[in-house]
C-alpha cells in the first residue's frame, strides 16, 4: 500500500512542487458566512450544527488541481469545502467537489490513475488504465461534463462523495451522502467563452457576485436504502433513493485568507462531531494521513 508521503510525491509529479501550497486545490478563494440547518436535519442527527440556530462558516472555493497558476478557464473539477464553527469552539467539516462520481475504491487505485496522467505518455496511459479499471470508465461520462468550465463558483453543484453515518438523538442511524445545490442554478460555458474572461475570471466573478448579495447553497442528504453500500466511494446509490434537505448555506463576504502569513488551516473529512460518524471507506480514512503529510511539507 502507498503511504502518504509517496502520494503526495506522486500528485506533485503530476502538478509540479509549489511551496505553502496545496496538493491538490491549490488555487481557492476563502468565503465566510453561515450555515442555518433545517427541522429534519435535526431529526436525522444530533450534531450541533444541525440543531436549528445557524452557526458561522469558513469556506474554500477553489479548482481541483495542484498547480495554482493554473487559469481557471482550463478544464477542471471545482471544490467546495465547509467548516462549521461549533457552539463550544470546535470545528467540523465537509468536503465537497463538482465530480458527482469517484472512480477509485482504494487511495493506490485513485494513485494509479494520476500516475497515469502525468507525463507526455499520457494519452496512452490513461486509456489503459480506463479499460481496466471498469467503475472509472462508467464514472467518466458524468466526470466529463463536471470539468466543462463553470460561469461561476456560484453555479455548480458539489458533492461530498463519502458516505458518513448520521446518528440522531433517539439512537436511530442512517448512511448518508450529501449534496450542495446552488440557488443561482447550474449554468456552465464553452471553452472560448472561458478563456476570453481571462485567467482568474472565477476569482472576479465570485468577489463581485457578493458584493451585491448572498451565495447560497441548500445542503440535500441522500440516505442509503437497503443494500448500499457506504464503505465504497464508488458505490452510486441509486437515484430514487430518498433525499432530505438539510440546511442552508450563505455565503455573505470574501475572507482574508487565514494563511497569508504563513498560517496553515486544513478543511479534513474526517473531522466529524457527535452525532456524525465515519465510515469504513478506505480512501476517506487515507485522506487525513494525506494532508498531514502534505501540512508537515507546507510547514517547513
Amino acid at each position: 500500500m502507498i503511504g502518504p508521503d509517496e502520494s503526495i510525491e506522486i500528485i506533485n509529479a503530476r502538478f509540479g512542487v509549489h511551496p505553502r501550497h496545496r496538493t491538490l486545490h491549490a488555487k481557492g478563494n476563502w468565503c465566510s458566512g453561515t450555515f442555518t440547518p433545517s427541522v429534519a436535519a435535526r431529526e436525522l442527527s444530533s450534531a450541533r450544527h444541525l440543531q436549528l440556530e445557524p452557526v458561522p462558516v469558513l469556506a474554500r472555493l477553489s479548482n481541483g488541481g495542484g498547480d495554482p497558476t493554473v487559469p481557471d478557464y482550463a478544464p477542471d473539477v471545482r471544490g467546495l469545502a465547509v467548516s462549521f464553527e461549533l457552539p463550544d469552539g470546535t470545528r467540523t467539516d465537509l468536503v465537497a467537489q463538482s465530480a458527482p462520481r469517484f472512480f477509485s475504491p482504494t487511495p493506490d487505485d485513485f494513485l494509479a490513475f494520476v500516475r497515469a496522467n502525468t507525463g507526455a505518455s499520457a494519452a496512452l496511459k490513461v486509456p489503459l488504465y480506463l479499460a481496466t479499471h471498469p467503475k472509472a470508465l462508467t464514472s467518466l461520462p458524468a466526470n466529463l461534463l463536471a470539468v466543462r468550465p463553470v460561469a461561476s463558483y456560484a453555479t455548480s453543484r458539489y458533492f461530498t462523495v463519502h458516505a458518513y453515518r448520521w446518528v440522531a438523538a433517539d439512537g436511530s442511524a442512517r448512511f448518508t451522502r450529501c449534496t450542495w445545490i446552488p440557488e443561482a442554478g447550474e449554468q456552465r460555458i464553452g471553452p472560448r467563452d472561458a478563456k476570453s474572461r481571462g485567467r482568474d475570471y472565477l476569482r472576479e466573478e465570485l468577489r463581485e457576485r457578493l458584493q451585491s448579495g448572498v451565495v447560497r447553497f441548500r445542503l440535500e442528504a441522500q440516505i442509503a436504502g437497503e443494500g448500499d453500500d457506504p464503505d465504497d466511494p464508488t458505490s452510486h446509490w441509486p437515484d430514487d433513493r430518498e433525499r432530505v434537505d438539510v440546511g442552508t448555506l450563505e455565503l455573505a463576504a470574501i475572507s482574508p485568507d487565514p494563511e497569508a502569513d504563513g498560517g496553515i488551516f486544513v478543511f479534513d473529512p474526517t473531522r466529524v462531531t457527535e452525532g456524525i460518524e465515519l465510515t469504513a471507506d478506505p480512501v476517506l480514512l487515507f485522506r487525513a494521513k494525506a494532508y498531514s503529510a502534505s501540512v508537515e511539507r507546507r510547514a517547513r
